[in-house]
């Protein structure tokens, strides 16, 4: 039998890939990819499990599914991803509208997933995290001017505060041979900024050959007939200088940086298992602008992590304007059950939050300054689109990562969603830049 499959995917990109993969999954096995679930036999939610927040996004999401299969618009229900790997028996014993569940080592069962549900079953299958099958062919639900390629799996950082490698397992680099070949499938299909990402990026290679060899990667990606390569999650201490030198010498590689640093504060960094100073950020902040000119530093910053007293706080804030890194995510501190940093102390939720905000208004200063010092030069912007109402075209620089970053607004002659046009930038606009299409 055929079935129709809705997929919801929440959570990060390297969630979406495993997204695409079922989707490719399915239909391999016979049945079709809804665009919506209304009026599916089956709705898969991929859920995101990182954070508590996540979970009850992801729990909203499943009970509207439920709302739908109550008025006979939906059939089935499946969960898929980290919530269900980590909480497994709460959504089995507590959402009953559940017909079925996948771990993250399980996604490839998604097919005869399908088919069980269907048949009255109630899977739940979770094999290894740790072997999970990485391959596999994929539905892109990016534009198709972009697609990520994840050229890794699982986490050996085991930061204080995270619950990643016991959702996702050991780290497992996938072959080169392999990632060169599903690169040039996404070249082929007229994919034009490639994203590379995996939980740390920076440690590709090292659990094959020893070495690292995420450069070597990057040098035979910029082969193929990508125009922009951007990079995402690099753990700071395993930045070779052989890294850097790649991102400075080869044209397609953007010259954007996403370093996740989570604090400054030394006794801070040691308690949350971080492997780096705030002296060694310094100078690796350092190196990364002097050699490569025109970087944008993307990081993420936890506010009210264990230890954080007062003067840490200030020590946080005094760092990020000290080295203005131009894109920042500030999020409080969510101690995290199953995690050591849940049982250690740390300020409350409400004054986690009040000192997170603050740290927003920290980081607007610094995206301000930085909007302010780019005004008058032209910029290589990916249009992506037309607003209507604004009476605007918007896309994005090198300095603007999908769906994190913000856009580009300018105005000019047609351009096609999909293209490269050049943009002066002459203003701001809500805190994003603004221009006109030279």
């Amino acid at each position: 039998m055929s079935y129709s499959v809705a997929f919801i995917s929440l959570g990060c990109a390297k969630n979406q890939v495993n997204c695409e993969q079922m989707m490719a999954a399915v239909a391999a096995g016979g049945h079709s990819v809804a665009a919506d679930p209304s009026g599916a036999d089956v709705a898969v939610v991929n859920t995101c499990g990182f954070l508590a927040s996540a979970c009850e996004e992801a729990i909203d999401n499943i009970l509207q599914m439920a709302e739908l299969k109550k008025a006979g618009k939906l059939k089935k229900i499946l969960v898929t991803g980290c919530m269900a790997q980590r909480y497994k028996e709460d959504v089995l014993g507590e959402l009953p509208e559940v017909d079925g569940i996948l771990g993250t080592g399980s996604y490839g069962d998604i097919s005869a997933a399908v088919d069980a549900v269907m048949a009255g079953e109630r899977p739940c299958r979770f094999g290894s995290i740790h072997t999970a099958e990485q391959e596999g062919d994929r539905v892109l639900s990016t534009p198709p001017w972009y697609a990520y390629l994840r050229i890794a799996e699982g986490c050996d950082n085991h930061c204080a505060y995270c619950v990643i490698p016991s959702l996702r397992g050991k780290y497992r680099s996938r072959p080169m041979e392999h990632l060169l070949e599903e690169a040039r499938d996404l070249a082929d299909r007229g994919v034009k900024e490639l994203i590379v990402i995996a939980q740390d990026i920076t440690r590709y290679g090292t659990d094959l050959t020893g070495k690292h060899e995420l450069a070597h990667l990057l040098r035979e990606l910029c082969k193929l007939d990508f125009h922009w390569i951007r990079l995402h999650y690099l753990y700071p201490d395993e930045i070779t200088d052989e890294l850097i030198d790649t991102v400075a010498a080869e044209p397609k590689i953007l010259k954007y940086i996403d370093l996740p640093i989570q604090h400054c504060n030394d006794a801070i960094l040691k308690a949350m298992n971080r492997r780096d100073t705030k002296a060694e950020l310094l100078t690796l902040l350092k190196k990364l602008r002097e050699k490569i000119p025109g970087l944008v530093l993307r990081t993420s910053i936890i506010a009210g992590l264990p230890l954080e007293d007062d003067a840490a706080f200030e020590e946080l804030c005094a760092f990020l304007r000290e080295t203005k890194i131009e894109r920042a995510g500030v999020f409080p501190f969510s101690p995290e059950e199953g995690t050591l940093a849940a049982k250690m102390d740390h300020v409350d939720t409400e004054e986690a939050q009040r000192r997170a905000e603050l740290l927003v208004d920290v980081q607007s200063d610094v995206i301000d300054g930085y909007n302010e010092s780019v005004l008058g030069t032209v910029r290589e912007v990916l249009c992506e689109g037309f607003d209507t109402q604004a009476q605007l075209y918007y896309g994005r620089s090198y300095s603007e990562s999908p769906d994190i970053d913000g856009r580009i607004w300018f105005s000019g002659d047609e351009a096609q969603p999909g293209t490269f046009v050049n943009v002066r930038l002459t203003g701001t606009m809500d805190g994003e830049l603004t221009g006109e299409k030279e």
